[in-house]
């Protein structure tokens, strides 16, 4: 200790500090406090479903962070086991909401591989432009809520406006807005009906137009990317090692996609279509992905309209859907990322196992490592980017 010499008493020794003012004295105490436990829920943000988070605060910074699962716990697997297999597609498309028509396609295509059954080209071509239809409602909807989430009101408006020219043609075709069940073992329920090119072509055009209000009003706007850009970065290996998939994954610089590199599915290979990536890995780079990645489905939509093949929709299948003992392991690029379904078969007329791999719940898996260090504000940003479904994680 460093001690002051008092002239006159040279056997006499003091602090410094006792000639500090009191008022200074109590700056150059470091304020200690306990860390304090925040519950982000349980509640129903916006569409993603009924989430808790539970964060350990040090002040406004994030020490660790807890997702709480299984409020919207449905049994979607085990209840396969009580239904044929025409009566699954009404349970499944129900997991992920956004883009219900996508979660009916691996399971179909897993028991026609069962079967032996390949349904008309003119299906698998209508089954791909309703993929991709339900893709451009999911991201519409996305590109709209994100600007909400930093307190833009306008984007989200315009979403929800944009997604139901979307949502329409879906209906037109399938008799359902939200959940259609028009796949079926063999090929799909109905044709399409008359006019419904033409007024798709229309919507296209619609939704391009959409895509650039997005660009200008959101990702362009000075307030959005200060709010995103380097905000909740998932370096690439770090997203493969939990599991990332889909548009979160490719917007930490991964080429890869299901429909180019998986297993062949639908009319994808037949199509002239592009992947997009973004070096950066953060909230801004997911945005900017989930942007291109929906002008992209745009295009494959237009592509096949004017390449639609004729002939049959159902291939020739009995009426009573018994499938043969066996399994099969499907998976797809639903918007949501990676969705797979390992279907057992013992002869009957329902499955006697379903496993479904869904992929808000590995994206979601990685919240612990990826909320750790980051400010309150930044948390339900990096959520919203994100983009989950929580009925594609509990089901």
């Amino acid at each position: 200790m460093t001690t002051t010499e008092i002239p006159g008493s040279p056997d006499f020794e003091i602090d410094p500090r006792a000639l500090t003012p009191l008022a200074d004295q109590r700056l150059d105490i470091e304020l200690q406090s306990e860390d304090m436990v925040l519950n982000i829920g349980p509640q129903h943000p916006a569409t993603h479903g009924t989430l808790r988070v539970v964060v350990r605060l040090d002040g406004e910074r994030v020490v660790s962070a807890d997702p709480v699962i299984g409020y919207m716990h449905r049994g979607y697997e085990k209840l396969t086991e009580y239904r044929t297999y025409p009566q699954v597609t009404t349970l499944i498309n129900r997991i992920d909401w956004l883009s219900s028509f996508a979660n009916e396609v691996p399971f179909i295509h897993a028991a026609e591989r069962i079967m032996g059954v390949e349904a008309p080209p003119r299906a698998e071509w209508i089954r791909t432009a309703l993929t991709e239809l339900s893709r451009i409602a999911t991201f519409i909807l996305f590109l709209g809520e994100m600007g909400l989430q930093v307190g833009a009101i306008t984007p989200a408006f315009y979403g929800f406006r944009d997604r139901e020219h979307v949502l329409n043609l879906i209906e037109a075709v399938t008799g359902g807005r939200f959940h259609p069940n028009f796949n079926r073992i063999g090929g799909i329920k109905d044709d399409l009906p008359a006019g419904w090119i033409n007024e798709t072509r229309r919507v296209m055009g619609l939704m391009l137009e959409s895509c650039d209000q997005f660009e200008d009003l959101v990702a362009g706007n000075e307030i959005f990317q200060a709010r995103t850009r380097g905000c909740g970065i998932i370096p690439a290996d770090v997203g493969a090692a939990y599991g990332v998939s889909g548009s979160n994954l490719r917007a930490s610089g991964v080429d890869w996609d299901l429909r180019r590199d998986g297993q062949p599915y639908l009319a994808y290979r037949e199509l002239d279509w592009k992947v997009f990536t973004h070096p950066d890995g953060d909230t801004f780079a997911r945005y900017w992905v989930r942007l291109q990645e929906t002008r992209e489905a745009i295009r494959m939509v237009l592509q096949i309209l004017d390449g639609l093949p004729a002939g049959p929709v159902m291939a020739k299948v009995p009426r009573i859907i018994k499938v043969p003992a066996g399994e099969a392991w499907v998976n797809t690029e639903n918007p949501l990322g990676e969705m797979g379904y390992y279907v057992i078969s013992k002869g009957a007329t329902g499955p006697f196992r379903v496993k479904i791999r869904t992929a808000s719940f590995s994206n979601v898996s990685i919240l612990p490592w990826l909320l750790k260090g980051v400010y309150v504000p930044d948390v339900v940003t990096i959520l919203a980017g994100l983009y989950f479904i929580l009925g594609d994680i509990d089901r």
